[in-house]
Formats: structure tokens, C-alpha cells, sequence
């Protein structure tokens, strides 16, 4: 339906500074209507699983 906002002490917002903790970006687009989309991007490195 669209329409989703974040604010003080909502759970976008909780989960927007969870992101942030860990370097990483909390994106969102909710037009009135939708449709809606959360991309969340965190950064991680690569681990040599033969060592």
C-alpha cells in the first residue's frame, strides 16, 4: 500500500540505527500507494574458508 515512514521509536527507525552500527546503508521507498522497498546494504569481507 505504500505510505511506510520512519519515525522517533518506530521499528524502521530501530532498524535503520541496527544498520548503522554496523556501517551499513538503510534505504527506503514507500510512494503513497507502493509499492514498497527497504534495500538495506552491509558491508562484509570476504573469509578463506581453507585456512
Amino acid at each position: 500500500r505504500g505510505g511506510a515512514t520512519a519515525v522517533a521509536g518506530g521499528g524502521l527507525t530501530g532498524l535503520a540505527d541496527r544498520v548503522s552500527v554496523l556501517d551499513g546503508r538503510l534505504s527506503l521507498s514507500s510512494p503513497p500507494g507502493g509499492p514498497t522497498l527497504l534495500r538495506v546494504e552491509l558491508p562484509c569481507e570476504p573469509i578463506d574458508l581453507c585456512a
